[in-house]
């Protein structure tokens, strides 16, 4: 159906600047339209679980967002496509009124999807009027079309973590795509350790573009010498712990996660299915054999933990995690086109770090916590991450799903410990003796 409609932030200016704010956001409103094309009515409407949220939901929720914080307050003259939207697809902006529970978005027949289309398309236009005539190159406009653009860019990875739910709870076991991605041949090789050295380390986004105003302030952080894993944990690795017992040994595992395991009777990651004694999994590419090179995906902070401490490791923290990314001298890498999948590791040169992006976001031991000296943004954008930072774990990296420009060193994920339906694996970590 989609396919017939085919913080802190340093203040944007100049028309040339201006210029390439508005192409991003626009190829951001395609692409989002672009990842929903592959999907009938009927799969954009459904809600596979609480957690997760209908296509249909996104792709309104992140156009209610333009509407009410950009052009409500800043376009001179726009009127609402819909009054009810703003129930329907406000997510959890207190301050922003009343808004359908979470749990029950897929309740939302009505409006159908080509009214959330019309909306898009209402709004779209309204942000081209709105940018030809150079309003967003003020600083502070600026300021909340680019939260605007990383916002819709998360929700597109959201996106297709919620199809994945979706389609791995139907007994046809759809594929969104066809398989693209390349199996690895065998086991990547022993898993080999980069020494990082310890001393005091600066933590946070320093350099210029965006950011959240989670990844701020920059403050120091006292390192002792610690060891990084050179790769992430493998499917084959995961079987390993599995066929030695790890989802029925109690000592391996925190309180609250050996609560889970035995009340969800955990046995495997999410989407892993035995099958004439094989196992296979649920992916975006459809129902597939196991990888055994392949990262391991779909995983909790418990049993990211329970694996570190069965292989005699832990998990390491933010800190380490954010410092050892940012000792590299390479770019984090785009978001690799095509591919629906977490990729078989590559032997790199001895000594380095592979897998740091764009495969899997990597649980840390590190509770979601504010920086030293953090505020939230005043208004209801403050809402976006600090009423959050309670009960929660970070995660760092990037995933396969994860757009450009969000892969870097100092970007904070966070789930709680028992969420699994996010492309979550593990890398493990060491103290040095």
């Amino acid at each position: 159906m989609a396919e017939q409609v085919a913080n802190r932030l340093k203040p944007v200016a100049g028309s040339g600047a201006g210029a390439a704010l508005a192409d991003r956001l626009f190829a951001t409103r395609r692409h989002s339209l672009g990842l929903a094309s592959p999907l009938s009515p009927e799969d954009m409407v459904v809600q596979a679980m609480d957690d997760a949220s209908p296509t249909k939901w996104h792709l309104a929720h992140v156009t209610w967002f333009f509407e009410t914080f950009v052009l409500l307050p800043h376009a001179a003259g726009y009127r609402r496509f819909d009054e009810a939207f703003a129930y329907c697809f406000n997510s959890y902006y207190e301050s922003e009124g009343a808004r359908q529970p979470r749990p029950r978005r897929g309740m939302l027949t009505r409006p159908s999807i080509a009214d959330v289309l019309a909306y898009r398309a209402h709004v779209d236009e309204a942000l081209r009027h709105f940018t030809g005539a150079g309003r967003h190159e003020d600083g502070e406009i600026a300021r909340l079309i680019e939260i605007g653009i990383n916002h819709e860019q998360q929700h597109q990875e959201l996106m297709l973590t919620d199809i994945l739910a979706l389609f791995a709870a139907s007994p046809l076991r759809p594929a969104y795509r066809p398989a693209r991605s390349e199996r690895g041949e065998g086991e990547p090789g022993t898993l080999g350790w980069v020494r990082l050295p310890g001393g005091i380390r600066g933590i946070g986004h320093g350099g210029g573009g965006f950011c959240w105003d989670n990844e701020t302030p920059i403050h120091s952080v006292l390192l002792r010498p610690f060891r990084l894993a050179d790769r992430l944990v493998t499917n084959g690795e995961w079987l390993e712990f599995m066929t030695g017992g790890g989802y029925g040994d109690a000592l391996l595992w925190l309180s609250d996660g050996w609560a889970t395991v035995r009340r969800e009777d955990w046995r495997a990651p999410l989407y892993w299915e035995r099958h004439d004694g094989e196992w296979h999994q649920m992916s975006l590419e459809g129902f597939c054999p196991v990888d055994p090179a392949a990262p391991v995906s779909h995983l909790s902070y418990y049993e990211a933990d329970a694996f570190a401490r069965w292989a005699g490791h832990r998990l390491p923290t933010e800190f380490e995690w954010e410092f050892a990314a940012a000792s590299r001298d390479e770019t984090p890498p785009a978001r690799p086109d095509g591919r629906l999948a977490p990729a078989p590791a590559r032997s790199g040169a001895p000594g380095t770090l592979g897998q740091m992006f764009s495969d899997v976001w990597q649980w840390t031991q590190s509770a979601y916590l504010p920086y030293p000296g953090y505020r939230a943004p005043e208004g209801a954008l403050g809402e976006y991450n600090g009423k959050f930072m309670v009960g929660q774990h970070v995660l760092r990296g990037a995933s396969f799903a994860t757009p450009a420009g969000h892969a870097r060193a100092s970007y904070r994920n966070f789930f709680y410990p028992h969420q699994r339906w996010q492309f979550t694996g593990l890398r493990l970590a060491a103290d040095v003796e």
